[in-house]
């Protein structure tokens, strides 16, 4: 392979966190690994900003109440759409908390409410707890209006990573079985699409560039997925009759061409789909806006992409 191109502010960042003492988290173990996570968003991560409402909720699941939090730069809204997310991590790591400073820009910047879902996660609740919880909170907020306080016309399902994995499966779940308003919209980012199949991503960069190959082993060994099973490989079954779809891919990521492969698969089944790809930049830029400052940018492109679908469909 040929030298890649990274940009110097990633450079920079990934200069940094290889040299940085101590165990990986797949050697620390689940509770450490999380607290890891927690800690980094304050030295990697953009500030939450202000906004009209951050409030928590809780939507009814198959093993008890499952943990929301809503985001909206307004303090009420007319009937509207509503952008539901899934937080990456492996399905090991990450929760409300690492992941809130990216739901509260993007309710800012789309100016719509965000309910970001604080699923079950492996090893203590392995494959296909989050799953369930997934599914199950994104119908809650379909058809909660008077407990959400904002009533939803349309979903949005959006993730990064595990959580763009957990988009992808709740779309289809809800095309096949569909929910108290049509699902709009998905925005799987650097999604773990195809996790099942090997690509040339994964040894290309499966060291040095954040997510590594033994990181994503951990993962599997924890999750204990079926692999054969839509519900954790999405691939499984046709894209046809999905939702607009706006796919995004991180150059340096191990897990680039499962994103990549999943455009593909979106395209060929007839689905309007929009692919962008972060050239230069690596898995867990959405979290990393303070250490990594051109990921703004991405994010910003994004947004404006995920405009030009929602005008379309609504339209």
């Amino acid at each position: 392979m040929a030298e890649p191109f990274v940009r110097e502010d990633v450079r920079r960042f990934l200069d940094y966190l290889n040299a940085l003492p101590g165990p990986r988290s797949h050697e620390a173990g689940p509770v450490e690994a999380r607290e890891m996570m927690h800690a980094s968003r304050h030295v990697a991560d953009a500030p939450v900003g202000t906004l009209a409402v951050i409030s928590d909720l809780a939507a009814p699941g198959p093993a008890g109440d499952i943990p929301l939090r809503l985001y909206d730069p307004r303090e009420s809204r007319d009937p509207g759409p509503v952008l539901v997310f899934y937080h990456g991590g492996g399905f090991v790591l990450g929760d409300l908390h690492t992941h809130e400073p990216f739901c509260a820009e993007i309710a800012r910047l789309l100016d719509m409410p965000v309910v970001a879902v604080d699923y079950r996660l492996a090893p203590e609740h392995p494959w296909p707890a989050g799953v369930e919880d997934s599914i199950a909170a994104a119908r809650w907020v379909a058809e909660s209006p008077d407990a959400l306080g904002r009533e939803a016309t349309g979903l949005i399902l959006a993730g990064d990573s595990a959580g763009g994995n957990l988009a992808i499966v709740t779309a289809l779940a809800l095309r096949d079985e569909p929910a108290a308003v049509p699902v709009l919209a998905q925005w799987p980012i650097y999604p773990a699409a195809d996790p099942a199949q090997g690509y040339p991503s994964f040894t290309d960069f499966g060291e040095g560039y954040l997510l590594t190959r033994e990181g994503m082993r951990w993962f599997d060994e924890c999750y204990r997925p079926d692999p054969k099973d839509w519900r954790y490989s999405p691939l499984v079954k046709s894209q046809e009759g999905m939702p607009p779809t706006l796919v995004v891919t991180a150059g340096l990521d191990p897990i680039r061409d499962q994103g990549r492969a999943y455009a593909a698969a979106c395209i060929e089944a007839g689905v309007p789909t929009i692919f962008r790809e972060a050239k230069g930049n690596i898995h867990g830029f959405i979290n990393l806006r303070k250490a990594i400052p051109s990921s703004e940018e991405d994010i910003r492109g994004c947004v404006v992409a995920l405009h030009l679908l929602l005008t379309e469909t609504l339209s």
